[in-house]
């Protein structure tokens, strides 16, 4: 039977530990000298698309209060005009 020292288990963890993240930025496509500038694009990709939700969201609420006060605005005015 043999036992590993603490150091050699830690090596070893870190080792596989290693391979395991190499083996998965492979998986991934992350594994070249263009890795970096990939997870730049990434990043300002989903920056855009947080941007355009927001952007999205906010026209809607817009256009809904809009078309609320368009049809408030409206009902008044017939009940205006009919007494």
């Amino acid at each position: 039977m043999h036992t590993l020292s603490t150091e050699e288990l830690e090596s070893m963890l870190h080792r596989a530990a290693a391979r395991g993240a190499k083996e998965a930025l492979v998986a991934v496509g992350l594994h070249d000298e263009n890795a970096a500038n990939d997870i730049r694009q990434i990043r300002s990709l989903l920056d855009a698309w947080k941007d355009t939700r927001k952007s999205i969201w906010s026209t809607f609420v817009k256009l809904s209060t809009v078309a609320l006060l368009t049809f408030i605005a409206g009902a008044v005015w017939m009940s205006i005009n009919k007494g």
